[in-house]
């Protein structure tokens, strides 16, 4: 979900030195009016990836529309804090902490000592938004940054050179999909987010070396991984949306356009990644 680490992100600065390059896979879609390149983001980067190919910048150069997840301009910052204003604080009257038995509020403790999240920042946040910031934080404690994540870095060169933006989602469907509807259940995610947290960044390593190297298979058995135990979520986060985005680019796919599609990695692999789905439908796509 790109908002989620783009928006809530509380980053390391730290400067890394040693570029690393960087070889993401890419599928071109052919149809009889339209073109269409697909590239898996990873949200968060370290700031010393260098993935922009001379393949890659051929096809952007080429796509006269770009199309993302979801609006990451100002008017999706305006949607992100009226978003965040209706559903991700609590009471006036009410601190997280006080919502937290004695073991979870020490596992919180333990979560602000290694982000370094101001406690302040999270005293009024509903679980589900301070697990998310302190997930994003932690990650960007090892140098990975939301700046330099691909869809960013893809927005900021359309928005440059004035090409013509698409989005398939809005940003309250993206935060819809995280929001809880029961508490006792937030609490509980809670919890467990706390106690995972210290393997984030472990886990995102090999994801990233994985899409570093174009190797779309593994990519998308890592971010299958995740939701492997529990089949609903993946459903939900993953399957149901990838479908929606096929219908949707099926439709521009009759349009006489170059399209320069940016996406979360994990929607592009696999038999019900993006580039299957498009196959399916009777569509030429080359690439991995």
């Amino acid at each position: 979900m790109l908002f989620v680490t783009s928006t809530l992100a509380h980053a390391g600065s730290l400067p890394l030195i040693a570029d690393i390059p960087a070889h993401p896979a890419l599928w071109t879609v052919h149809s009889r009016s339209a073109t269409a390149y697909l590239l898996g983001s990873i949200h968060l980067l370290p700031t010393n990836v260098r993935w922009r190919t001379p393949k890659l910048e051929a096809a952007m150069a080429a796509s006269d529309v770009f199309v993302f997840e979801a609006p990451m301009d100002d008017s999706g910052k305006a949607a992100t804090e009226e978003f965040m204003r209706e559903h991700g604080a609590l009471p006036p009257d009410v601190a997280l902490p006080s919502l937290l038995d004695a073991q979870t509020l020490a596992d919180y403790d333990k979560a602000l000592a290694l982000t370094h999240v101001p406690p302040d920042t999270l005293t009024h946040t509903r679980p589900w938004v301070a697990g998310l910031i302190l997930e994003v934080a932690l990650i960007g404690e090892e140098h990975y940054s939301p700046d330099s994540g691909v869809d960013r870095q893809v927005f900021a060169l359309a928005h440059r050179e004035g090409k013509t933006v698409r989005y398939f989602e809005t940003v309250d469907r993206q935060f819809s999909l995280l929001l809880p509807r029961n508490p006792k259940l937030e609490l509980a995610e809670f919890d467990a987010t706390l106690k995972g947290l210290g393997t984030q960044a472990d886990e995102l390593g090999p994801l990233v070396d994985a899409w570093a190297h174009g190797n779309a298979d593994e990519v998308g058995k890592l971010v299958n991984a995740e939701l492997e135990a529990d089949p609903a979520a993946k459903k939900t986060l993953l399957d149901n949306r990838t479908e929606a985005w096929a219908v949707q680019l099926n439709g521009m796919l009759a349009e006489h356009h170059t399209y320069f599609i940016t996406v979360g990695a994990g929607h592009l692999a696999g038999p019900n990644g993006l580039s299957a789905l498009l196959r399916a439908r009777g569509y030429r796509v080359d690439g991995p």
